[in-house]
Order: structure tokens, then C-alpha cells, then sequence
């Protein structure tokens, strides 16, 4: 953790004294510890964790290598702390500050701390790319996602509801040791797959239907991403074709990742193999995003991303073809570029899959 708030303050360099980081991830992203409340102030004079009587005891158990203080007001010991570390300019996280928490700020500090955004784009930076033990850390989660699709092939048949897959699955997750779900879990049967967000309900599977599972579980707060549409009984020749379009989609994207590809040639890949079948306008979403401690992170397999994956990035590849008020496929993996090419972190079957 030490050497990430090492690299923040070599990133921000000139721009500023410090940094204050105030969201929950990026408060855990810098010191490990996951708590609702805090702030974490970065200076080139030291460094402190700010918090309160409910988290100062589990902060301090937590935070080996960083001084962690109570306060009772915070923006007073904010204060005592700005002045001790001498900071004249401060950075903040634009995507993260509520106005009316910036307008306290300023009023605060009375112009004797410039007060400045800028802290985002330098943490997203850092975020983007995994150490080993991140990779780990999702390899763990992508591990029990696997293993709850696998449970699932057994549980789904002809009468179960969609709210009911939709819970099995974030309870078998857990079962496996997940803390948590990495989002808001997705199960869509029939015509409701042809909604990419799809919202569970009390619709039951029935013959001929195609089933889509987007979920993921999260070990040590890194967050496992994964897509599986399968069929329940017989389906149509139209459902299969659109199958196989989406998983060639998917692995001619695949196959072209590496260091050094822009995320737009990524994005181009999958699009291109579904437009020329036919399906363009029924694929209306990004190719894939990074994941890591949040479900959707930076950089981003869209069409307007200019971005270039370097190894230790995280990536979903997820095309999908959706045919309003009939059906929908997508496929899902979770990989992570490395020097050679990438590894994928997903294990499940994705030929198309008859129950």
C-alpha cells in the first residue's frame, strides 16, 4: 500500500502538495482498509488516515504503515492536519466530491490551500493495471463464479423463476466464500433476455427458452465478471445462428488481445463479426471494461476508447446480439493481458449448452 501512495504523489508531482481521497474504493485501494467513512490525506511531509470513534479501532488494527487518527469534527482536524503537513495546494477527486462537499472545503480552508481536481485521472492509472495479488485475488472470485455456473446447469429446468436463479446463484456464491455479489446479479429467461440489464422476475423458464446469468463474486473486494446464456430444452435454428454469432464474436476479440492493441481495434473485432452477420444494430453496448475492485472500471473495449491495454490489465469481453421482445445472447469471459498475450480467468464451457 505504501508504494501505491508513492506513486499517487510522484504521479501528481508539481500539480499539487497532496491529495485527498475520500471515496470508499479509493480509500481501500491505498490502505487495504474498507470502511464507509475516512479520508485518507497524502502529503510529501507525511501522510494520515482520518476517521471516526466507530472505525479508528479497526483502522488502526488494519493500517500497519500509516498514522491513523480520531477525530470528532472533521473538517477541524483536516484542518490541524493541512497545516501540519504545510500543503498550500490540494487535489481532489473530481468524480468523487459532491459539490456542496467542495463548497465546504473552500469555505474551510479560506483560500489558504488552493483547492484542485485532478486527482481522478492519476488513480484510475494506477487502478488499471493488477498486481499479482489483485490478479489473484480475482482469479479467486472468477474461480467461484465458475464453479456456481456449474451448480446452476442442474438447478435451472422448465418451472423456475427468474428471481429464484437469480438466488441460488448469489447464495451458492456465498457458499463458496464469495463476500458479496460484484453487482446487481442478472437472470433473464425468453423474451427478457433481450434486454442486456435485464431486472429478475417472477417469469418461469419454459421449453425452448434461452436463460442469461450475468453475475460475479468478489474475494478480498475484487470483483469477478461473467456471462453464460444456455437453453432450456430444443431451440431454433434462429436462436443457435445467433449463438454461434456471438461466441465467433467473441473469439475473434479475444484472439486479438495483447499489449500495445487500442481498446477501439478490440471493440472492432467483435462488432465487426456481428455486423457483418447481419445483427449491428442489435449489438448496442461496449465490447467489454476493466474490472477490479469496482465492477466497471477504466480502460473500456468501446469504440471511443483510444486507450492501449499493457499487461496487468483486467478486461471483460462480453459481445452480445439482442432481438426486442424475442430473445438475446451474450457470452462473457474475464481476462487479464499479459506480456505474451493474456490469460483468461474464465474456465466454463461456452459452446452453447442444451439442458
Amino acid at each position: 500500500m505504501q508504494g501505491r501512495r508513492k506513486a499517487l504523489l510522484d504521479a501528481i508531482d508539481w500539480r499539487a502538495d497532496g491529495a485527498l481521497i475520500l471515496s470508499p474504493v479509493n480509500r481501500r485501494y491505498f490502505t487495504g482498509f474498507d470502511a464507509s467513512d475516512g479520508a485518507l490525506l497524502l502529503t510529501r511531509r507525511g501522510s494520515v488516515f482520518l476517521t471516526d470513534f466507530r472505525y479508528i479501532e479497526a483502522a488502526k488494527a488494519s493500517i500497519k504503515d500509516l498514522e491513523c487518527l480520531c477525530y470528532d469534527r472533521f473538517y477541524d482536524c483536516l484542518l490541524a492536519q493541512l497545516d501540519r503537513f504545510e500543503v498550500g495546494r490540494l487535489l481532489i477527486e473530481e468524480e468523487y466530491v459532491t459539490v456542496r462537499q467542495e463548497q465546504s472545503l473552500r469555505e474551510l480552508l479560506d483560500g489558504k490551500v488552493k483547492l484542485a481536481g485532478g486527482a481522478d485521472q492519476p488513480i484510475f492509472a494506477l487502478r488499471s493495471v493488477k498486481s499479482a495479488q489483485e490478479i489473484q485475488w480475482m482469479q479467486q472470485a472468477q474461480d467461484i463464479t465458475d464453479q456456481t455456473f456449474t451448480h446452476m446447469l442442474s438447478f435451472i429446468k422448465e418451472g423456475v423463476s427468474e428471481r429464484e436463479i437469480a438466488l441460488e446463484l448469489e447464495f451458492f456464491m456465498r457458499r463458496l466464500g464469495s463476500e458479496g455479489v460484484a453487482f446487481e446479479t442478472i437472470a433473464a429467461s425468453g423474451p427478457n433476455t433481450s434486454l442486456p440489464h435485464a431486472v429478475p422476475t417472477g417469469r418461469k423458464v419454459h421449453k425452448g427458452d434461452f436463460v442469461t446469468m450475468d453475475f460475479g463474486a468478489v474475494v478480498n473486494g475484487y470483483c469477478a465478471d461473467m456471462t453464460r446464456t444456455v437453453a432450456v430444452g430444443e431451440v431454433s435454428e434462429e436462436q443457435k445462428e445467433v449463438y454461434e454469432v456471438v461466441l465467433k464474436a467473441q473469439q475473434t476479440a479475444l484472439a486479438m488481445l495483447g499489449p500495445d492493441v487500442l481498446c477501439s481495434d478490440g471493440d472492432a473485432a467483435a462488432r465487426d463479426v456481428i455486423t457483418t452477420a447481419g445483427y449491428g444494430k442489435n449489438f448496442g453496448h461496449a465490447t467489454g471494461h476493466s474490472v477490479g475492485l469496482q465492477i466497471h472500471e477504466d480502460p473500456r473495449l468501446s469504440p471511443k476508447c483510444q486507450a492501449k491495454l499493457v499487461p496487468g490489465t483486467t478486461m471483460t469481453v462480453e459481445p452480445g446480439i439482442y432481438l426486442e421482445g424475442r430473445f438475446g445472447v451474450r457470452i462473457e469471459d474475464l481476462v487479464v493481458i499479459t506480456t505474451q498475450g493474456f490469460k483468461n480467468l474464465t474456465k466454463s464451457e461456452k459452446s452453447l449448452i442444451i439442458l
